[in-house]
C-alpha cells in the first residue's frame, strides 16, 4: 500500500514583509518567464503574496492549507487580462516555498 505524502508544516513566520517582497518577486519571475510579461502579473503577484502572508500571520502554516486559501481567495480576482488563473497561482506559489525549503516537488522528498 502507497504511503501517504505528509504534510508539509512551514516553520513560523518571522518576518511577514520579507517574506511577502519574497513571494512577491518570485511568482512574478515565475509568471513572466512562464508565459510572457504583462502588467496584470505584478497585481496576481501581490494579491497571492498578501494573501499567503495573512494567512501566516493568522497561524496558517500547513502549505496545503496555505494553497487552498490561494486558490479560493483568488476566485475573486478578475483573470480576465491573464493566461493564469487560481490554481496555476497556488501551485506555483506551493513550487516556489518547496523550492526554497530544498523539498523536491516531484515526490515530497528532499
Amino acid at each position: 500500500m502507497a504511503k501517504p505524502i505528509p504534510a508539509i508544516v512551514l516553520p513560523p513566520l518571522e518576518n511577514p514583509q520579507q517574506e511577502k517582497e519574497w513571494l512577491k518577486e518570485g511568482l512574478n519571475e515565475w509568471l513572466d518567464r512562464e508565459f510572457i510579461p504583462e502588467i496584470i502579473n505584478k497585481k496576481i503577484a501581490e494579491r497571492a503574496a498578501t494573501i499567503f502572508v495573512r494567512q501566516r500571520l493568522e497561524g496558517e502554516n500547513d502549505l496545503g492549507s496555505l494553497v487552498i486559501a490561494i486558490v479560493t481567495e483568488m476566485q475573486s480576482f478578475d483573470f480576465s487580462q491573464s493566461f493564469y488563473g487560481e490554481f496555476a497561482i497556488a501551485n506555483a506559489v506551493s513550487d516556489l516555498v518547496l523550492d526554497s525549503l530544498g523539498i523536491d516537488r516531484c515526490c515530497g522528498e528532499s
